[in-house]
């Protein structure tokens, strides 16, 4: 399942995600799922025929994203794989921070951070631009809705309804999902 929320020059995406990786980081052997939300650049194509013709829409490059993991052998609610990547080079994520406040209280931590978009484009070393502002009103005023969404993903996900093994089969490596 994917989620868009779409402003400016900037929008918010949503997933669940199945994640087996054949070398894994120490510790964490074992496959994971959750719900991965990234903020990405937004761009608005040229119209391809008439004024009412569909407006083409890319979702391009991610700037910041975070992972709301958990081990799928530990215990529902552990948030025990639950990190973020305050920067991407290019398409690729930098380094993984895992922080108490994140894994103790995801939905709040995850909460502070959309309502400060300046502070996420800073630390993914986004140039300012002049419409930042903008989207961060409106971003702002949607995080109720965005945290709203997340939580219901995580549920289904613990209920195995999203974030599942793909074809039913416990594969050596896997990604599922949008993101």
């Amino acid at each position: 399942m994917l989620y868009l929320f779409g402003y400016e020059r900037y929008g918010v995406v949503v997933s669940d995600l199945y994640f087996v990786d054949p070398d894994p980081i120490k510790g964490q052997e074992s496959p994971e799922r959750g719900v991965r939300l990234e903020l990405r650049r937004l761009n608005r194509g040229t119209l391809p025929g008439s004024i009412y013709s569909a407006q083409p829409i890319g979702i391009d490059q991610p700037l910041w994203r975070v992972d709301l993991l958990e081990s799928v052998d530990g215990p529902p609610g552990s948030f025990d794989r639950t990190h973020h990547h305050p920067a991407f080079r290019g398409w690729e994520p930098g380094h993984r921070v895992f922080e108490r406040d994140l894994s103790a209280h995801p939905l709040g931590w995850l909460a502070a951070e959309l309502a400060d978009l300046p502070g996420v484009l800073e630390r993914a070393r986004v140039p300012p631009h002049a419409g930042d502002a903008a989207d961060a009103a409106r971003l702002r005023a949607q995080v109720p809705e965005i945290v709203a969404i997340v939580e219901r993903m995580l549920g289904q996900v613990r209920a195995g309804e999203l974030g599942v093994v793909p074809d039913g089969t416990p594969p050596a490596s896997a990604r599922a999902g949008w993101l």
